[in-house]
């Protein structure tokens, strides 16, 4: 059985998303202001993806303890971690003002780490029997 293949695999990916999602969350919610002024970005924008991320890291946490993993909630997690990166990517490459070369390096992170992670999930979700082939 391949690493790919193992149901603790796709288990320990999603829980590590859900751990990035509280911290990144955390992190956007409590140091706004510093973050705002170091990355140029909004501090409303900061402020809402901190909550998102919040939000999305529960979602993350009861998928990675459901036995087995459900395949909706599944889904929805990967497309989310898609989505995020194509924002993140339109962020770096068309906000307005742009963001410091701090906050480019902040927003380029974030497209690929979440873009893997979906990768990750998907890979891991298509090796699971039965488990995406509805």
């Amino acid at each position: 059985m391949s690493l790919l293949s193992s149901p603790q695999f796709l288990r320990a990916v999603v829980w590590f998303d859900a751990l990035t999602g509280i911290l990144l969350g955390s992190l956007h919610l409590l140091m706004t202001s510093a973050l705002s002024e170091g990355l140029g970005l909004a501090p409303g924008l900061l402020q809402v993806s901190g909550v998102l991320l919040l939000g999305y890291a529960a979602l993350a946490a009861s998928i990675a303890r459901a036995q087995p993993l459900p395949l909706g909630r599944l889904r929805v997690l990967i497309v989310g971690n898609g989505a995020w990166a194509l924002a993140s990517l339109a962020l770096w490459v068309g906000a307005a003002p742009a963001p410091t070369l701090q906050g480019q390096i902040y927003l380029a992170v974030h497209v690929v780490s979440v873009a893997l992670l979906a990768e990750l999930q998907w890979m891991g979700a298509r090796r699971q029997p039965g488990l995406l082939a509805a």
